[in-house]
């Protein structure tokens, strides 16, 4: 079965043996494939196909242009939450842009203070009602603040929802490996995906290993350090291939078969940032890179995976 593939589209879901998502994960992780374009994505255990470069649109007060202006670079991939409040924003990008509903992979999340089963069935409404939506591709319980009874709740609600077809795809956010234990331990179905910090400085190396023991693929935020790159080793690979330090560290994320959600309200950095399928970095620049890993002292965001 072919997991990963180069022409996205919307795909109908298909049975996906959880099995053959792990090996592709590892092999996509191991190799460094210049055959991977904008318009690549993976089949998540869903049977939904993702788009393997997205949009995130956190702190953007210019939201709709924003995308729109990513649209027309080439993302087809938005990532959105409850707590942005810019849902209805994207929306209106997306009716606007006249490309087909279909053609896109929007995703949202909820977070703790609306956990919780009613509420969480009542937020999705409430959030297919501000994107104007039939559906919403992937839900994610945005933090796991909310205790072990209520992640398990939210949790149970989604998997509803989308039976009742207002989600195609399940997952979570922010989960280290005892929260996602817990779904586990509950007999219910694995997320599809887990978004985290990852980035050179903060790898996440357990919860990744989990993730990818389990078929999850991960979706790393913050993955150009929050322009964080002055780092001497990212510096130097740049000026190796005459590329900006962002462009760096979206290919370095790609190559190690993340899903990064590179975040800018510039047009110019919008479009840069998608600019990244026409180079290779080597194995010796990826394992430069590898070892700035600082653990959890290199994250630049909440980073709440051991949150109780």
């Amino acid at each position: 079965m072919v997991v990963l593939h180069q022409g996205w589209e919307s795909h109908p879901p298909a049975i996906i043996d959880s099995a053959v998502v792990q090996l592709v994960l590892l092999q996509h992780e191991s190799s460094c494939d210049m055959t991977l374009t904008i318009k690549s994505a993976i089949q998540l255990t869903s049977g939904y196909w993702m788009p393997l470069l997205g949009f995130g649109v956190y702190q953007n007060y210019n939201t709709k242009p924003s995308v729109l202006e990513a649209f027309q670079a080439g993302y087809r991939h938005i990532d959105s939450a409850q707590a942005y409040r810019n849902e209805s924003a994207v929306g209106e990008a997306v009716r606007d842009s006249g490309i087909p509903r279909g053609e896109l992979f929007i995703t949202t999340k909820c977070a703790s203070k609306t956990h919780g089963y009613d509420s969480t069935l009542k937020g999705v409404d409430e959030s297919l009602a501000r994107f104007g939506f039939d559906y919403i591709d992937l839900f994610l319980i945005h933090d796991p603040f909310s205790g072990a009874e209520r992640r398990l709740d939210t949790y149970r609600a989604l998997l509803d929802a989308q039976k009742a077809g207002k989600i195609r795809t399940v997952g979570v956010s922010n989960y280290g490996i005892k929260h996602l234990d817990e779904i586990k331990t509950a007999g219910l179905p694995m997320p599809s995906v887990n978004q985290i910090e990852v980035h050179p400085l903060c790898q996440q190396r357990p919860i990744v290993e989990y993730c990818r023991a389990h078929a999850i693929v991960v979706q790393a935020y913050c993955p150009i350090i929050r322009g964080q790159m002055g780092h001497l080793a990212i510096q130097a690979v740049a000026n190796k291939y005459g590329r900006d330090p962002a462009q760096i560290l979206i290919r370095w994320s790609l190559q190690n078969g993340f899903v990064p959600l590179p975040k800018s309200s510039t047009p110019s950095r919008i479009r840069s940032n998608a600019a990244v399928y026409d180079f290779e970095l080597g194995p010796e620049d990826m394992e430069q890179l590898d070892t700035l890993d600082l653990g959890k002292a290199g994250a630049v965001s909440w980073n709440p995976v051991d949150a109780a």
